[in-house]
């Protein structure tokens, strides 16, 4: 999913103040006045992330957001927030305003920790998520970019010239890391090449940045048509051919002699310190990192208990590693001849849950919903992701499925969990809900961190028997692969940036512990290379659903209602686990007193 970069920003925390006062409206007119602020900001320092929110006044700027004078900007913009929700008494707030308190407060003072450390200045691209493909996504004319109006295609032409520069600067600021020992594997900078390099296009119709002048509105005038045919052709082959070609170069020639021969972040100057930093953002707590790796050893043996029961009731003769390349190479689990055949299998997943649906949700989003095959530049480092849609219905949201070869797209892979997980009701539910509750301040409508977003849609995986799926004990086996996949990031996320593994150990490891291709083993570790700590925040937040759960179980015994449950999850939108707690104990208090 294409949250990472606000994730990062988004991540929380919770004061433990007790209620004594009577809140006060004209106290929450004011800090609402502040969030309202405090967004308004906040977009026009991050206009990409207006556009993916809706939000088009900022359609046509890209910042130059690598740079010392944009990281100033940043610092100080957090502390006037900081200073801001300073001046508020906690005890006068209500229990919403007390929610985003706790929230904003939390963003406010880890956030600023960011500048503690260099390393996204001076390694601000990688192979996974990273603005340069994003930038592929934005101009295609499938993504959050829109392209409807002739103003709408003279944005697009000025944000190119913004992203020229921005380049310029991530080459600058990479060169320069160089030097002062900043640098990416060499296993991912050559994945980063041919993702440049495929974005020059000699026939400048046959570019991705094309694609908008393909699907020009019936309506334009004949005089816009060729007035804007011609710029995009001209900003095809002038500047973004040139600038591509450029970061290639760069990456090629340059970085990759350069490239670091170690995996992990424990190999960057204070690497491990950012990692610490990393895991207490992605995961909302305050777990070290060899408290997480302990929890994804415990785990990781448990889920292999349950498929090792799963193999003897299929009756398979041989150990769990055999049962692993049976799955992986039976031609039985291989049935699709085209990219439609698999993308219709999902939608065959949707409609075989939906009558079960509403016995676990009371409310389901306003949200349109589509699946997508991946686009063809990016789907080789690309994993099956969610696209969130507009509060505003105008765009739906998007669940996309990278498929390289659809005669080898294997159904033992999990299909059933990925489309709870990445779909409904996972992403789409949790992501459209939110963005729909106009009573919530902006930054939480727009906002989310990964323990409560990822955690959420790893616990819905785990609903799949109840919505009527699993039936089949190879998706079974599908699903505890995907999640035995969350706990073994626990373990090798944790290793490699602090323990000294090597990107083969991880995969190994991993190999070991679940039916994945060397391949797919080796795209997952690489994420987990140039994305520490995000894939923590799955299980960890997964974790503590479940176990909020069968805490109200127990506790309500039959006034506990799953629908209500999961309506009250979801209602309040993304927050600190430790928040999303105190939140659900008051809930499952009254629900008591029902």
């Amino acid at each position: 999913m294409r949250i990472l970069a606000a994730s990062l920003l988004l991540l929380l925390f919770i004061s433990g103040c007790n209620t004594t006062k009577k809140p006060s409206a004209d106290v929450s007119v004011s800090l609402s006045k502040m969030f309202d602020n405090y967004w308004e900001d906040r977009m026009k320092l991050y206009p990409v992330e207006a556009t993916s929110n809706g939000d088009n006044r900022y359609n046509d700027q890209y910042p130059n957001a690598v740079t010392i004078a944009f990281r100033d900007q940043l610092k100080s913009f957090y502390q006037r927030y900081q200073d801001s929700i300073s001046t508020y008494n906690r005890d006068e707030l209500n229990d919403n305003d007390r929610i985003s308190y706790d929230i904003f407060k939390r963003e406010m003072q880890i956030n600023p920790e960011e500048f503690r450390y260099k390393h996204g200045y001076y390694m601000p691209l990688n192979q996974f998520a990273s603005p340069n493909l994003e930038f592929g996504q934005l101009g295609s004319g499938e993504g959050n970019q829109p392209f409807k109006t002739v103003a709408d295609y003279n944005n697009w032409l000025k944000r190119v010239d913004g992203f020229a520069v921005f380049t310029d600067s991530c080459i600058a600021n990479m060169r320069e890391g160089i030097k002062q020992n900043y640098v990416w594997p060499k296993s991912l900078i050559v994945k980063m090449i041919p993702e440049a390099k495929d974005l020059v296009a000699a026939d400048v119709t046959k570019s991705l940045f094309y694609g908008p002048i393909n699907k020009m509105p019936k309506e334009f005038s004949d005089a816009d048509k060729k007035q804007l045919t011609e710029a995009y052709s001209k900003a095809i082959s002038e500047k973004i051919n040139p600038t591509f070609q450029k970061l290639a170069d760069f990456l090629e020639k340059e970085y990759l002699p350069a490239g670091k021969t170690s995996s992990g972040f424990d190999g960057l100057p204070n690497g491990k310190e950012r990692y610490a930093y990393l895991v207490r953002s992605w995961t909302t707590t305050d777990k070290t990192p060899e408290e997480i790796y302990e929890t994804g050893l415990k785990e990781v043996a448990r889920i292999r208990g349950e498929m090792e029961r799963t193999k003897n009731e299929v009756g398979f003769k041989g150990d769990l590693n055999a049962f692993f390349e049976y799955m992986k190479n039976d031609k039985q689990f291989m049935p699709f001849k085209t990219p439609d055949e698999v993308l219709n299998a999902y939608r065959s997943i949707q409609s075989k849950m939906e009558p079960q649906l509403k016995k676990l949700f009371s409310h389901v989003p306003k949200t349109k919903f589509e699946i997508r095959q991946t686009e063809a530049f990016r789907a080789a480092s690309a994993s099956a992701e969610y696209l969130q849609g507009t509060a505003d219905g105008t765009r739906p949201g998007i669940f996309y499925v990278p498929i390289l070869d659809a005669a080898k797209y294997n159904t033992t892979s999990g299909m059933q969990s990925l489309f709870l997980h990445e779909a409904i009701p996972g992403h789409h539910y949790q992501i459209s809900l939110q963005q729909e509750n106009e009573s919530l301040p902006k930054f939480r409508r727009f906002g989310g961190n990964g323990a409560y977003v990822e955690g959420w849609a790893l616990y819905t995986e785990s609903l799949g028997k109840e919505l009527g799926l699993y039936t089949d004990p190879y998706q079974y086996m599908g699903a505890l692969g995907d999640e035995i996949h969350r706990a073994i990031r626990l373990v090798v996320d944790v290793a490699i940036h602090t323990k000294g593994w090597s990107r083969e150990k991880a995969i190994q490891y991993m190999m070991e512990n679940e039916a994945i291709s060397e391949a797919g083993a080796t795209a997952e570790i690489e994420r987990y290379m140039a994305i520490p700590g995000q894939a923590l925040s799955y299980k960890i937040g997964a974790l503590k659903i479940r176990e909020l759960r069968t805490k109200y179980e127990q506790q309500l015994g039959n006034k506990f209602n799953i629908a209500s449950f999961h309506d009250e999850i979801l209602k309040d939108g993304a927050m600190p686990l430790a928040v999303l707690e105190q939140k659900m104990d008051a809930w499952a208090a009254n629900q008591a007193k029902q």
